[in-house]
């Protein structure tokens, strides 16, 4: 009770508005500390000095390719929900949210900017806001069902309890999904009101027979291309599993990457990297070291949203009224009526 007593006042509020990142900067941290602690520094200096030219050459063309279908699925997203965007544009934008989501706390703040731009030169800002969150959410399910696939057919650490975490995902969603149809279905609440728009979202936008297979095939696309990259970087770093095992294993440490609990994506990466290697018998260390040259090869290959942030401030500095992407309008249909059309 004393320590409420000496909360100044106002600082309720902080505390609700910075609590997130705070806990997600903590959780990175602790994760760093207790590896450091474990294994000392060693790993993650042979990560950094196992870069090569030809790594990151490999690593930034995936990249495009990644980022370009990453983009796709976007703007299809988003012309479904009737906020459409040019192919350009998003790949631009795409390539922006991926640098900041890169270097800034908890992973995500790249995608809240991603969106609000776009909902504001759209003029439709939750708009924007809801494009971003399903065009994510769609691309971590179409991630999960794959990986759920890989480690059920490849020898890894998490094969045997994979049926109950399955079952356990399943029941989960069950029950959200008829939570949601429930409340869709009766009262005038602001949770009423929101699903409904999930509800309407997902029946005419998103589960569209034109929409739901581009947003598949670009989700698939894009897990093949940073699987890819992790290879890359776990041959480039010297491990020497074979190449089911690894995929496997990388899968785990892919699916553990998009819980946003890491600084710049550092920290629950590089832990559960060390726990999986270290369960399949390759040394935890081993999985520090990929982790960690995976990171820089990523660094690298998101380092044009950096320039393409840099031109915006230099526009923004000399005509305050310049865009910082492009505002060629999308020629295709923008409202849900075209899309169920």
């Amino acid at each position: 009770m004393a320590f409420l007593h000496s909360v100044p006042a106002g600082a309720g509020p902080a505390v609700r508005r910075f609590g997130p990142w705070l806990l997600r900067l903590a959780a990175g941290v602790t994760v760093l500390w207790f590896l450091v602690r474990q294994m000392g520094a060693a790993p993650f200096k042979d990560g950094l000095r196992a870069v090569t030219w030809q790594a990151v050459v490999a690593a930034v063309t995936l990249t495009v390719l990644t980022t370009v279908c990453s983009a796709w699925r976007w703007r299809v997203v988003a012309r479904a929900l009737g906020v459409g965007i040019a192919l350009p544009g998003a790949v631009c934008a795409y390539y922006r949210s991926l640098f900041l989501n890169s270097v800034l706390v908890g992973g995500i703040l790249g995608d809240v900017h991603r969106a609000v731009t776009h909902g504001r030169r759209a003029g439709d800002v939750a708009g924007g806001l809801r494009a971003v969150a399903w065009e994510r959410l769609c691309g971590q399910v179409i991630q999960a069902m794959v990986t759920a696939v890989v480690l059920l057919t490849l020898p890894s650490p998490v094969r045997p309890a994979l049926p109950y975490v399955l079952a356990s995902v399943a029941g989960l969603a069950g029950c959200a999904a008829l939570v949601v149809r429930g409340a869709a279905r009766r009262g005038r609440s602001r949770l009423t009101r929101a699903a409904r728009a999930v509800s309407a979202d997902l029946r005419h936008g998103l589960l569209a027979p034109g929409v739901w297979p581009q947003l598949a095939l670009a989700s698939v696309l894009v897990v093949a291309g940073h699987t890819a990259t992790f290879v890359i970087a776990a041959r480039v770093a010297g491990s020497t599993a074979p190449l089911g095992e690894l995929v496997a294993l990388l899968m785990v440490v892919q699916t553990a990457m998009v819980i946003p609990l890491s600084i710049g994506g550092w920290g629950l990466r590089e832990g559960v990297a060390a726990w999986a290697f270290g369960a399949a018998g390759l040394g935890a260390a081993t999985g520090v070291t990929v982790a960690t040259l995976y990171a820089v090869l990523m660094l690298a290959a998101v380092a044009p949203g950096a320039g393409l942030l840099l031109r915006d401030a230099v526009r923004r500095r000399r005509d305050p009224g310049q865009p910082g992407e492009s505002r060629r309008p999308d020629r295709a249909p923008q409202t849900l009526e075209a899309v169920r059309g």
